[in-house]
């Protein structure tokens, strides 16, 4: 039988599809926590790791530009696993158990939402990768929502080119965002959703009152 997920008051997942703000709330979200006088730790999936950011590179480089041989999406799961299972051993433990926060764009979710809604995998396998290769959750994860519509149009225009998951089509990220939202209400108690649609600001307003709530809550403060 499969581990017990273990949930970590002081690990901190931010999560959403394209365009959705996150670098701005996680900038934001380390400032109130360095704030407080606490170690951060930034970080993010796929990746965290020399070896996992690699992995990373692998699985993001469109199919073009690697002798266009497509990356099956089984294939793409088990790389996004090998990465996390490195992150979590080589990153987030060792800075969990030194007392630190660890605050990292995307997490398992994103699995869920890219590998499961996007892919089309089954989450019951999903579920058992993440129970026996990652064994941990975070304590509150911060779901940036906001229209795929939206959100692809702010994702245009960045400088760099759209990496092979960013150039998929808009019905896989709107089966990516029902996961993420479908996630959020069956587990209240770990997401708070954030409503993305507001300008950097309101959006990084929202994210610093979440984390205080939840800073201030039994068990909150690890």
């Amino acid at each position: 039988m499969s581990a017990a997920l273990r949930r970590h008051p002081r690990f901190i997942s931010l999560e959403g599809g394209e365009g959705a703000g996150k670098t701005t709330a996680l900038n934001a979200i380390r400032a109130a926590l360095e704030g407080r006088g606490h170690e951060v730790v930034l970080t993010r999936e796929p990746g965290g790791t020399p070896l996992a950011e690699r992995i990373r590179a692998l699985i993001l480089t469109p199919d073009a530009e690697i002798a266009n041989e497509p990356l099956s999406a089984e294939a793409e799961l088990l790389l996004v696993f090998a990465a996390r299972a490195q992150h979590v051993r080589q990153q987030i433990e060792p800075a969990l158990a030194r007392g630190g926060y660890v605050l990292s764009d995307r997490f398992t979710d994103s699995s869920y939402a890219y590998q499961g809604g996007g892919r089309g995998l089954d989450p019951a396998w999903i579920a058992d990768l993440e129970h026996r290769a990652v064994g941990l959750q975070p304590g509150l994860t911060l779901l940036l929502d906001v229209d795929v519509a939206v959100g692809r149009a702010r994702a245009s225009g960045r400088d760099l080119g759209p990496d092979r998951i960013e150039s998929e089509q808009d019905d896989f990220f709107q089966r990516v965002r029902a996961v993420f939202r479908a996630r959020a209400t069956d587990d209240p108690a770990r997401f708070q959703l954030i409503d993305a649609s507001q300008d950097q600001a309101g959006v990084a307003a929202q994210v610093v009152a979440a984390v205080t709530a939840y800073l201030g809550k039994e068990g909150g403060n690890g």
